[in-house]
């Protein structure tokens, strides 16, 4: 980036050295410690120069078939722009680039990322305009750059570096491949932090443990993430760290490797269950050990790393899984189940833990190999996500016979509804064959119930659309059949009356309306229970300004008040 450039083209008043010195010398930095000779030389335009060679390696790995023409193009451009400029380190400025490009390209990322991870400084740091960067390689590539680009600090001054960070989440928003490149960038520069002073070490710590680890986090993106982590324990806990080192190291030397013997086991276990998987250790990162030795105190041999398993399908996670626990002792505590639920940056996996013979406890995670990629890489694993997914061919059927002339569909130019099931009484609904009378279980002929329909058509559009009129349902009351239905017995058209009597049969898509209650067709106006009709008592006024729970006044206990003495004009006569 800017604060860690320097530009020798133009010197100060000290820098007052020949130009044919110049010239000499950095002549012999590009070439030696990059190797690009003749790069801009007419035997150079059409083939990719050698300073990218371990890029495109490591791209091809994952897109095989991705076009490189685009990374020619930037790699010519950015090392052009950037052509005497020097880090803080002593090394030629194309270096960061390549290797923000590097770093990108194991994890994953496609062409258009590449692109704009060689370019992402040149708008910051060189004469290059985001107008040329559009038409050289089009408005995607100019927007990522635009991104992780920094503010003046002549025209933000000590609000630039937060007003930054707030332009690069806005940005983010929109296209999440913005904090990819950043994440890398702040990695590389993290790597090469040693040249800096210590106070500025340590602010540079601070801000990518309290702004982009958690972001790397969330993105899922742990490859990154723990390198960071392990990069910013060393800066701001330099004891702690230099304590967990010889941990680490002092478990190395140790002749025992219970993850090992673990491993072999496991393998074992798999492969008699012919289950092909991949079995591997992976340790822990320095930040991780800290963590263990704070929450455990004294650390053993299986503290210092976890069993990776890698499989082909999801399935085959559940059959490890299984198998592990049936052959093994697993610590049932420690089992989650990640792949039904996914945490919220789209890590999956199966954790469990199984003892070993001397009392350890190893760890194992169970994954497939696009789990592991994702839980690596994170958003970067998948790729584009704004590009246009593939497109479904469409079949070919059988042309459509053109509507009859007075249809509903050659008129309204639509296509005619499919034809539902019929719907009716269940007699009719049942094959010809086996018929059954839905009021006893004897087999009757189709023709044998009265109910049954003879045929059923469709409903036209028109017919079901239209609800149904008052005096249909007048005409229900007469709808139970006088003649018995398969063999069931009748009833009285008073009895019928009296009773709710079920919906005539359905036929088509919409249902009869049923007749309101308390119409003359449904049997009369419902009567009004004796309780219903009879006086309530009045209650007395509503106390008001009652506090809650204070109930009525109650007399207070003891004997009896004496009743005053009656007047003299209301005395009983002696």
């Amino acid at each position: 980036m800017s604060a860690e450039a320097t530009n020798p083209a133009n010197p100060g008043p000290a820098a007052a050295a020949p130009a044919a010195v110049r010239r000499k010398s950095r002549a012999r930095i590009d070439l030696r410690r990059l190797g690009r000779a003749a790069l801009l030389g007419p035997t150079a335009r059409d083939k990719l120069p050698d300073a990218i060679g371990h890029v495109v390696d490591a791209h091809r790995a994952h897109h095989p078939d991705a076009d490189l023409e685009p990374l020619r193009r930037a790699y010519v451009l950015a090392e052009s722009s950037h052509r005497g400029q020097m880090r803080k380190s002593g090394e030629p400025y194309i270096t960061h680039p390549l290797a923000v490009t590097l770093i990108l390209a194991e994890l994953g990322a496609e062409t258009t990322t590449l692109t704009a991870s060689l370019l992402h400084d040149t708008v910051e740091d060189t004469d290059v305009t985001l107008d040329q960067v559009r038409e050289e390689f089009g408005e995607e590539v100019r927007y990522l750059v635009d991104g992780v680009t920094k503010l003046e600090k002549v025209d933000y001054g000590a609000a630039a570096e937060p007003e930054t960070f707030r332009k690069m989440l806005v940005a983010t928003g929109s296209d999440v491949r913005v904090m990819s490149i950043k994440l890398a960038d702040r990695l590389h520069n993290m790597r090469t932090l040693g040249v800096m002073r210590p106070e500025k070490q340590a602010r540079i710590a601070k801000v990518t443990r309290d702004v982009l680890i958690p972001l790397a986090e969330r993105l899922g993106v742990q490859a990154l993430k723990t390198e960071l982590e392990d990069l910013v324990f060393a800066i701001l806990h330099p004891e702690e760290y230099e304590h967990t080192r010889e941990l680490i190291a002092g478990n190395a030397a140790h002749p025992d490797d219970t993850l090992a013997e673990t491993a072999e086991s496991v393998r074992a276990v798999l492969r008699e269950a012919d289950i092909a998987a991949e079995v591997l250790i992976r340790p822990r990162h320095f930040v991780s050990v800290h963590r263990v030795a704070r929450k455990r105190g004294q650390l053993r041999g299986a503290d210092f790393g976890r069993l990776l398993v890698l499989v082909a399908e999801d399935a085959d996670c559940y059959g490890v899984l299984g198998e592990l626990h049936t052959c093994m002792t697993p610590v049932v505590s420690e089992f989650k189940d990640f792949i039904a639920v996914p945490k919220f940056n789209l890590y999956q996996s199966l954790h469990t833990a199984v003892a070993h013979a001397d009392g350890q406890v190893v760890e194992v995670l169970i994954r497939t190999h696009q789990m592991h990629r994702v839980a690596e890489a994170g958003v970067v694993a998948l790729g584009n996500p704004y590009a246009p997914g593939p497109t479904t061919p469409p079949t070919a059927s059988a042309p459509t016979p053109p509507a009859p002339a007075g249809s509903p569909a050659s008129s309204t130019g639509r296509r005619p509804r499919p034809t539902p099931t019929p719907s009716g009484p269940p007699c009719a609904r049942t094959s010809p064959r086996t018929a059954r009378s839905p009021c006893s279980g004897r087999t009757a002929a189709p023709s044998a119930c009265p109910r049954a329909p003879a045929a059923w058509t469709p409903p036209t559009p028109s017919t079901a659309r239209t609800p149904t009129p008052a005096s249909a349902h007048a005409s229900t009351a007469a709808w139970p059949p006088s003649a018995p239905c398969c063999g069931t017995a009748t009833r009285s058209s008073s009895s019928w009356a009296r009773t709710r009597r079920p919906s005539p049969p359905a036929n088509g898509w919409s249902t009869p309306t049923p007749p309101p209650r308390g119409s003359p067709s449904s049997g009369g106006w419902p009567r009004i229970p004796a309780a219903a009709l009879r006086r309530r008592p009045k209650r007395g006024p509503r106390r008001r300004n009652v506090p809650p729970g204070a109930g009525p006044a109650r007399r207070p206990s003891g004997p009896p008040r004496p009743r005053a003495p009656a007047s003299p004009a209301h005395a009983a006569p002696t």
